[in-house]
């Protein structure tokens, strides 16, 4: 069953640009001037981590 979890290009490029924004998200909602607020945070960060796991430990096949 672990042979056939596999990324193809285009659903790697769709997680790396989900990822991408998220991040771009949760930068900005790190520097923002009040405190910020931690759901949204966690909200950006979550997706953002699973993606670069997914893009780091499942092997891409055309």
């Amino acid at each position: 069953m672990i042979d056939t979890l596999y990324l193809t290009p285009f659903s790697a490029a769709l997680i790396f640009f989900v990822v991408v924004v998220c991040g771009h998200g949760y930068r900005k909602t790190w520097k923002a001037d009040p405190p910020a607020p931690r759901l949204r945070l966690w909200l950006y960060g979550v997706p953002a981590g699973i993606g670069l796991l997914l893009l780091a430990f499942l092997p891409l096949r055309p």
